[in-house]
């Protein structure tokens, strides 16, 4: 069983005591300016490395995120002052960014009909998000994303290429929330939306800010690594704090006051035995509804950017490979998209291309290399053998060149993952429960988590909705944990932090 959590946030468990009744409180830290506050911290940690999903790898002078790519949102975004605290570097991807697509032959579509495509793709998407929120209440549980652009393609009146093109480019939904856009439920879209604002891109990765982050807090706790928690048992008597004991694979058993329980919803899927008394029957559901997306990413670096145009301009930042038929390696034709590090801003780029693949596909891949050695012959050779027929379409290639032969290859596994809960984040999907399933109720039920018995939970899955899967979700709701527990306490409100609300 994995220890707490592969949020970004925090892994922590907090040993309070009630000012009112001990003389000497400990200190609790949590984030920067809070580590006055009078109580004693402990973080279990099942990795032998702090942040979880947030991980970065060096391969061949160049550092890789695992985890996170992103900054969703500009405005009043935490996570984005951080980074400009770290001087991170970022690239905002405008509207008429150039994006190659190759249709399902591997024949490039010609730029004007990509942009019009493009444009058409996302303009559905926007009119879903409009139409989900005007909507929602009378919108079937079963119905999907997909459908919404069926009919949409329809009423439109597009000639049968067109629609078909459009159906395909869709697919790119996939790798947002990491499950097919057939699965994407169009009742709960709304739940997808983010904060205002742009999509930047991390060109400089997550490190930097993740040690800003963790700099203050790992000063002042107990950081206990390569601990993998087991069991957690929270007892309460009238009129008294509650009493949590949390045991280790170790056989360690450790006592505290509150428990913050920072693990992957995935994790909770498949550990919800692992708490007594056992969680209410609202948690439950709710850890049962929400669904747990599988995204990964595949990095191959090359000795020069080879498809690189001789004006930087004029080379795609995307390119999308719409549901190939022209290669064994893809068994069901999954489309592919990939995002050309070379193109990022200046001293951030470097001669890499990025492959997202999401669901099925990134099982499919990551099952091709399970359990052999990333450094292995093998392992390469399967990945250039699925990958190849896309990157060999990009401009300027030569099977007979060196420089178009990749020199390294680094790989997601995170489905495989134990501690990252077998996923990636959490998405939202169809429903053909006989049960009503309110998707925005499920998240609030994890958020109030079970304080009566000391049991809280703080991660991406219980982050305000506009944040819901990503970085500043996860920031946001070990803050909003953190304000409660205090009051809890009776001790106001933590420097700098106020509590979060939709």
């Amino acid at each position: 069983m994995e220890c707490w959590s592969n949020s970004f946030r925090n892994r922590r468990v907090y040993p309070l005591k009630d000012p009112l009744r001990d003389p000497i409180p400990p200190t609790f830290v949590h984030g920067p300016g809070t580590f006055e506050r009078g109580m004693q911290v402990t973080i279990l940690e099942g990795r032998d490395r702090i942040g979880g999903r947030v991980h970065q790898r060096n391969e061949l002078g160049h550092t890789f995120d695992l985890g996170p790519n992103w900054i969703h949102g500009t405005v009043q975004n935490p996570i984005l002052d951080i980074a400009t605290e770290v001087n991170a570097t970022t690239l905002s991807p405008s509207e008429d960014t150039a994006r190659s697509v190759y249709d399902e032959l591997g024949n490039p579509v010609d730029q004007k009909t990509a942009m019009k495509l493009s444009e058409l793709t996302w303009g559905i998407i926007a009119d879903a998000f409009s139409y989900c929120n005007d909507h929602k209440a009378s919108i079937p549980p079963e119905k999907s994303l997909m459908d919404f652009f069926k009919s949409e393609v329809q009423a439109k009146g597009l000639d049968d290429q067109t629609s078909k093109l459009v159906l395909q480019m869709a697919q790119i939904w996939g790798d947002f929330v990491g499950e097919p856009i057939e699965k994407q439920s169009l009742k709960f879209f709304w739940l997808e939306e983010c904060i205002e604002g742009e999509n930047l891109f991390l060109a400089s990765t997550y490190k930097d800010i993740l040690g800003r982050i963790a700099k203050a807090a790992l000063s002042c706790v107990d950081l206990q690594l390569n601990t993998k928690v087991t069991n957690i048992v929270s007892k309460q008597q009238s009129h008294q704090n509650p009493s949590v004991t949390v045991s280790t694979a170790s056989g360690a058993k450790l006592a505290f006051d509150e428990v913050i329980v920072t693990c992957p919803l995935g994790w909770l899927k498949r550990n919800t035995s692992s708490f007594t008394p056992l969680l209410p029957s609202n948690i439950i559901k709710a850890i049962n509804h929400i669904s747990y997306g599988r995204l990964e990413k595949v990095y191959f670096t090359f000795p020069i950017a080879f498809w690189l145009a001789q004006n930087p301009e004029d080379t795609s930042l995307f390119a999308q490979f719409l549901q190939p038929t022209y290669t064994e390696q893809n068994p069901a034709g999954w489309s592919i998209e990939c995002v050309s590090l070379a193109s990022l801003p200046s001293p951030c780029a470097h001669p890499t291309l990025l492959f997202y693949i999401n669901g099925p596909c990134a099982k499919h891949v990551t099952s091709l290399v399970k359990d052999l050695d990333p450094t292995s012959h093998q392992y390469s050779t399967r990945l250039t053998s699925f990958f190849a027929p896309y990157y060999s379409r990009l401009p300027n290639y030569s099977a007979s060149a060196p420089h178009c032969q990749p020199v390294g290859i680094v790989a997601t596994n995170w489905q495989n993952d134990e501690f990252a809960g077998y996923g990636s984040y959490t998405t939202f999907q169809t429903s053909n429960a006989s049960e009503e399933v309110e998707l925005d109720k499920d998240i609030e039920a994890l958020r109030e988590g079970c304080p009566d018995q000391g049991v809280w939970f703080a991660g991406e899955h219980t982050a305000p909705f506009v944040a819901l899967g990503t970085v500043t979700g996860a920031y946001w709701s070990g803050q909003a944990v953190a304000v409660r527990v205090a009051d809890a306490y009776r001790m106001g409100g933590l420097d700098g932090m106020e509590e979060l609300k939709d």
